[in-house]
């Protein structure tokens, strides 16, 4: 049984969607016809977006989302379907990125990252997808990353754990939901262009990863991986899922 979009699947929610890659894929999306819900523990960063999208409020919202926690995920739902009478695209990009060496670092913190990063992926899938399962149409994109598939080029040893694990809950979730017109896609950046990114790899480093790692010798363009999850979730992406897009400069190919 094919399953169809409703006329009108517009409404996308994004984790961690206040700054970095987030905030890019958040404007992406506004600016393809999206309304966006700006989901972010920090809520005046998010508030702060949403006002710059879209000053009204018909078409942006601001959300305080722990993704840690289960009731943040359904109260988030609740409140959209009441706003804008559903949703329909997830995107879990919501990270925490720490590159402690893996000999340092200590069991909480470990289990720190693993919580935002992996958990957190499995409680927005839980919640959104049984909602999109239940609705017959849906859309989610999980921020994977280089690092869950060679360890990456800088990433710490728990970031680069949850997103091998990532990999696999999107693969999980694909299966669990296929049948329901529901598709669960991952993509998995390599060295990302982002301020983040420039102030946590020292400029050196950072030059010599380009030069010598990256067979393309350039950084990842935060906007065409922005461009790449509005193209997974487009009503037209029925046919692709628990696939993992590798945009890594050629750094791991399959």
């Amino acid at each position: 049984m094919a399953h169809h979009a409703p006329q009108t699947a517009h409404v996308a929610v994004v984790t961690g969607a206040a700054q970095g890659l987030g905030q890019v894929i958040a404007e992406r999306l506004h600016a393809a016809g999206y309304c966006v819900a700006i989901a972010d523990i920090h809520l005046e960063a998010a508030q702060s977006l949403a006002s710059q999208l879209d000053g009204s409020g018909a078409t942006a919202v601001a959300i305080k989302l722990d993704v840690r926690e289960k009731v943040d995920f359904e109260t988030a739902l609740d409140s959209l379907r009441a706003r804008w009478g559903g949703v329909h695209v997830l995107v879990n990009n919501a990270a925490v990125t720490l590159h402690t060496p893996v000999m340092q670092i200590s069991p909480d913190e470990f289990s720190s990252v693993l919580d935002t990063n992996l958990r957190g992926n499995l409680l927005g899938c839980q919640v959104f997808g049984s909602h999109f399962g239940a609705c017959g149409y849906g859309r989610i994109i999980n921020l994977a990353s280089l690092a869950g598939q060679n360890g990456g080029t800088a990433a710490g040893a728990h970031y680069a754990s949850s997103k091998a694990g990532i990999l696999v809950l999107t693969k999980i979730f694909a299966k669990e939901l296929a049948g329901r017109g529901v598709t669960v896609n991952a993509i998995a950046p390599g060295p990302i262009d982002l301020p983040a990114v420039r102030a946590s790899v020292p400029a050196e480093k950072l030059q010599h990863i380009i030069d010598h790692v990256i067979p393309v010798h350039q950084l990842g363009d935060p906007r065409f991986i922005a461009d790449t999850v509005v193209h997974l979730a487009s009503p037209q992406a029925g046919f692709v899922t628990g696939a993992a897009w590798d945009i890594n400069g050629g750094i791991f190919m399959r």
